[in-house]
């Protein structure tokens, strides 16, 4: 029998890399929100999606989650309150996306398109993804912290599953 202090040692190594890889689940949850919303306006503009619409489809999305993992009332009032937070810093930060679509249309259509003018409106853009991304991790990790170990260990699976690493 190993010495009492190397088990304990070992058991909260064991508890860190538990807590890591459900960071790290956390984080890539955030990740497919985000991609969701910074997609919008590209590939479902042309299906006529909008903000209000996608909204809905990412609170249908959470609330069957949260079925799944059996979540108690307080815990999806918490949940949805991050998310509508998330889903707000989304929405704000794609308002000037359709001024930079007719700024990139207007560069193109020049006959000297300003470089570093259509750099800055890149960088200002990225920065608001980042932005929102940075919320959507943070959001993760609420959320972690509201869930149960059984409950992310149901959302562990589903996403191994989901990203093929469950195989």
């Amino acid at each position: 029998m190993p010495p009492t202090g190397r088990r304990d040692a070992g058991e909260a190594a064991g508890k860190e890399e538990n807590v890591k890889k459900t960071l790290v689940v956390a984080a890539a949850l955030a990740a497919a929100f985000v991609t969701l919303v910074a997609f919008r306006h590209t590939a479902f503009a042309q299906h006529g999606h909008d903000p209000a619409r996608m909204a809905q489809m990412v609170k249908n999305r959470v609330a069957d989650l949260l079925d799944d993992v059996d979540a108690t009332p307080q815990q999806r009032d918490q949940i949805n309150a991050i998310v509508d937070g998330v889903i707000q810093k989304a929405q704000a930060a794609h308002q000037g996306q359709g001024d930079a679509h007719q700024a990139f249309l207007a560069a193109w259509e020049s006959a000297t398109p300003d470089a570093a003018q259509l750099h800055q409106l890149v960088d200002q853009r990225i920065e608001a993804m980042r932005a929102v991304a940075h919320q959507a991790v943070d959001a993760g990790v609420q959320v972690h912290g509201i869930l149960t170990p059984a409950q992310r260990q149901k959302i562990t699976t589903k996403l191994q599953r989901h990203i093929g690493q469950g195989q």
